[in-house]
C-alpha cells in the first residue's frame, strides 16, 4: 500500500503567496477561470460547463471560490479555500458575472489592479457573457498567464513524485498494451483490457483513498489512438477500430492520473519483423531523441534543444517527414509551457518536466515516435519514464 497523497494543503497555499513573487507588475489580487489554475492554486477539481467557476487569490494568499450553486458543496470539500461563495444558476438573472462583480466590490477589489487568465469566463458548452473589466469600470485588468504558467513548469519535490508514479503505472500499462497485441486482435478491445487491468492494480496498489483527480487522463491508460499500420503517419490520428496486420508499425501512448498528475510514455512497435525502410527511419527516431536528450540542460534555451534536432533532419534529409517540434512541458495538463520549439526562448530551469518526442512521418508506411518523460535536474536531466527503446525489444511476434 502506497503512502503517495495529494498535494498538501500547505503547498498550495504557499502557491497562493508565491504567485505575486512571479509577476512582473504589481498587482492587488488575480481572478482566475481555467480549470486548471482553481485546481493548482486551490486544489478544486472540477469538470468545466457553461456555469462559471472563479478563484480570487488576493495579494495576502486569501483564496475565494465563486461556484454555481449546484458546486457549493463540492468545492467545500476541498477544504482549502477561505470561503466558498455561491450564484444561482447561469444565465440567471442578474449574469453570474455580475454576481461576480459584486463579489468583488465586497472584497474592496472593484478598482483595483486585477491579474487575469482570461478576461471573464471563456466560452464552455455554449457560455456567453461580458468581460470581466466590462463590469468593473474602474478596475485595471491584466493577463499574466504567462507568468502563472512559468510557476506550475516548476515542479516541486511533491509534483515530480506524483510524476513518477504516473510513469510507473502507465508503463504497466503499456507493458499489458504490448503484450496483448497481436495479429488479428482489434485495437479498440486491447487497449480496454490493458488499461482495465493496469488501472486495477493501480488503485490495489495506491490505496482505496488514490484519486485521478484528472479531466485528460481516468487510471492507467495504454493505447493506440489509431496510429495503426499506415494511419500511424498521422501524428494525431483518431481510433478507427482496427484489426492489427503483420508488418503493421505501431505508435502507442500510455500514461496515468495520479492525484491530479500525469505522465506521457510513447513507444513506435512493429508486427513482425521490420522491414529494412521501417528499421531505417526507427533508427533515425532513436538518433533524433538522443541528440534532444543531450541537449537538454538548464540554461539551454527551449529553441536550442530544436534547433539541435533540426540539424539532423536537415543534414539527413528528412525534412519531409518532419511535422512538429520536439516536446512540451506536462504535469496537470497533457501539453503544458514551455515547448521545446525553436520559437520558445524561455530557458530551461531546475524542476521543469517535459515530453521529449521527435518524430518521422512517412505515409504509405507509418510514423515513427518514441516520447518520454524528462526531469530537467542541476546539472542535465534524468528519464522518469523507464521503457525498453529498442527494436529487439519492440518487435511484436507476427
Amino acid at each position: 500500500m502506497s503512502d503517495l497523497g495529494p498535494i498538501s494543503q500547505q503547498e498550495r497555499a504557499a502557491r497562493a503567496q508565491a504567485v505575486f513573487d512571479h509577476l512582473d507588475t504589481p498587482l492587488d489580487a488575480l481572478v482566475l477561470f481555467d480549470d486548471q489554475f482553481i485546481f493548482y492554486y486551490s486544489g478544486f477539481a472540477f469538470f468545466p460547463t457553461e456555469r462559471p467557476i472563479a478563484l480570487i487569490i488576493t495579494r495576502g494568499g486569501e483564496r475565494v471560490l465563486f461556484v454555481p450553486r449546484l458546486e457549493r458543496e463540492h468545492a467545500a470539500q476541498t477544504d482549502e479555500a477561505e470561503r466558498v461563495v455561491d450564484y444561482p444558476e447561469f444565465p440567471g438573472q442578474p449574469h453570474p458575472m455580475r454576481h461576480l462583480s459584486d463579489l468583488l466590490a465586497e472584497l474592496g477589489l472593484d478598482r483595483a489592479r486585477l491579474g487575469v487568465d482570461h478576461d471573464g469566463y471563456p466560452p464552455v458548452m455554449g457560455y456567453d457573457g461580458p468581460a470581466l473589466s466590462e463590469q468593473l469600470g474602474g478596475a485595471r485588468v491584466r493577463r499574466v498567464t504567462r507568468a502563472l504558467d512559468h510557476q506550475m513548469a516548476l515542479k516541486s519535490p511533491a509534483e515530480v513524485a506524483l510524476i513518477r508514479e504516473s510513469a510507473h503505472w502507465g508503463a504497466h500499462a503499456h507493458h499489458l498494451l504490448q503484450t496483448y497485441t497481436r495479429v488479428g486482435e482489434n485495437e479498440t478491445e486491447v487497449e480496454a483490457r490493458a488499461t482495465k487491468e493496469a488501472t486495477a492494480s493501480m488503485i490495489a496498489a495506491l490505496g482505496e483513498g488514490y484519486r485521478g483527480q484528472n479531466r485528460w487522463l481516468s487510471g492507467a491508460v495504454a493505447l493506440y489512438r489509431g496510429q495503426i499500420g499506415v494511419h500511424s503517419a498521422l501524428p494525431h490520428a483518431m481510433t478507427t477500430g482496427a484489426t492489427f496486420g503483420h508488418g503493421d508499425t505501431l505508435v502507442t501512448g500510455a500514461g496515468a492520473a495520479v492525484w491530479g498528475y500525469l505522465s506521457e510514455l510513447e513507444r513506435t512497435m512493429f508486427v513482425g519483423e521490420a522491414s529494412a525502410r521501417q528499421r531505417l527511419f526507427f533508427g533515425h527516431m532513436l538518433n533524433l531523441q538522443d541528440i534532444a536528450f543531450e541537449a537538454l540542460r538548464p540554461g539551454r534555451t527551449c529553441a536550442e534543444v530544436d534547433r539541435a534536432v533540426r540539424a539532423y533532419y536537415e543534414r539527413e534529409g528528412l525534412w519531409d517527414h518532419w511535422r512538429h517540434h520536439v516536446g512540451h512541458s506536462l504535469g496537470q495538463r497533457i501539453h503544458e509551457s514551455p515547448f521545446l520549439d525553436l520559437g520558445d526562448d524561455r530557458p530551461l530551469e531546475p524542476g521543469m518536466v517535459l515530453s521529449v518526442e521527435p518524430g518521422l512521418y512517412v505515409p504509405g508506411l507509418g510514423g515513427f515516435r518514441h516520447s518520454d518523460t524528462i526531469l530537467i535536474t542541476a546539472n542535465g536531466m534524468e528519464l522518469l519514464t523507464d521503457y525498453p527503446r529498442d527494436l529487439e525489444s519492440l518487435t511484436l511476434p507476427a
